[in-house]
């Protein structure tokens, strides 16, 4: 814990840094934040901030920038509570007052916003399929002896598939197949599907023939490890038109490790969705691709379960209580929306 005048040196020093991205000098302190000291004391304190790893000096500037620890200290004992401005309030609340129905496009929707109002890039996760809930299945006629068979989950996920319907099997029988599915399945986690319970199901149900087998051999492949992950983009452009990123190496690499979208998943946290903003800078995210960024995440939710992750990527010069209101107010009315499906 450092004392209370290097307190206020430091949030100073972040936020004027933060705000122009430009190294920041003793004077420039001095005279645009009247912290009741003068320029050779804020000097003083700011060689000590130095000292201790808070601060580090560029090689080409008198003035001082933030270090990965002193922005660490910053989100963890200095950062301020920041309204919502009005302009970003009703762009939240208007986003979410259009009467979007389906799971995807209020996700997609979703990530366009957060990145709008951060200006940064934004990353959302979908609900992943294998852990949803069952809630129901029904099957669509679509002709020519073909069906669409939709697996409707408790957070509003979709899934279909087109099968083959023997020539046989009568609009009432498909009703009855959907049915009996959704009897069997309803309120089971896929994840927690067996192979043999998905073969006891096939014994009973064998009557059905082929249909049955298609619906059971999807289930099973979603059974397969693999990609199991739905990422929503929104603004990667904006990664252009910061400062940070005019060196191309540094702008590549970034750009880079956002096309690999497991990497992504694992940098998000997806593996532990766990409550509450997480905020992880620059080293800490032990990528070298992302050594001058930030990765700001919050958690939503369908009822009282956890189903996927938001969050921004950035540099770690970004305007940390701004994108912390901004990812709590949207993760909630994304979490309330979801109560809809």
């Amino acid at each position: 814990m450092i004392d209370d005048r290097k307190n206020k040196v430091l949030q100073a020093i972040i936020e004027d840094y933060v705000a122009t991205a430009e190294p920041v000098g003793s004077r420039t302190i001095a005279r645009k934040y009247n912290l009741g000291v003068s320029p050779a004391t804020i000097r003083n304190e700011m060689s000590d901030l130095e000292e201790l790893g808070y601060l580090e000096q560029p090689h080409t500037s008198a003035g001082r920038i933030p270090s990965d620890l002193g922005y660490r200290y910053y989100v963890d004992c200095l950062m301020p509570e920041r309204p919502i401005n009005p302009a970003e309030q009703e762009l939240i609340r208007s986003t979410f007052q259009r009467k979007i129905r389906e799971l995807d496009t209020l996700v997609r929707e979703t990530a366009r916003l957060l990145s709008e109002t951060t200006h940064l890039t934004a990353v959302i996760s979908g609900p992943q399929f294998e852990k949803a809930v069952f809630k129901e299945i029904r099957i669509v006629p679509l002709g020519n002896d073909r069906a669409l068979l939709i697996y409707i989950t408790d957070s509003g996920l979709v899934e279909n598939q087109v099968v083959e319907v023997p020539l046989q099997v009568t609009m009432l029988e498909l009703q009855q197949v959907a049915e009996l599915l959704s009897e069997h399945l309803r309120g089971r986690r896929v994840e927690t599907l067996s192979r043999t319970a998905l073969q006891s199901l096939h014994r009973e149900l064998s009557r059905y023939g082929t249909l049955l087998e298609q619906a059971l051999h999807f289930l099973e492949q979603k059974l397969e490890p693999g990609d199991r992950h739905r990422l929503y983009f929104g603004g990667t452009s904006h990664m252009l038109d910061q400062p940070e990123f005019r060196d191309v190496q540094k702008l590549r690499g970034v750009l880079s490790f956002l096309e690999q979208e497991e990497a992504v998943a694992a940098v998000l946290g997806l593996d532990r969705l766990t409550e509450g903003v997480e905020i992880q800078i620059g080293e800490e995210i032990r990528l070298r691709e992302l050594a001058d960024c930030s990765v700001v995440t919050a958690t939503y939710r369908v009822g009282d379960r956890i189903i996927g992750k938001m969050g921004v990527i950035g540099p770690r010069r970004m305007e940390y209580p701004k994108v912390v209101s901004i990812l709590n107010a949207i993760a909630s009315h994304l979490s309330e929306m979801n109560r809809l499906f």
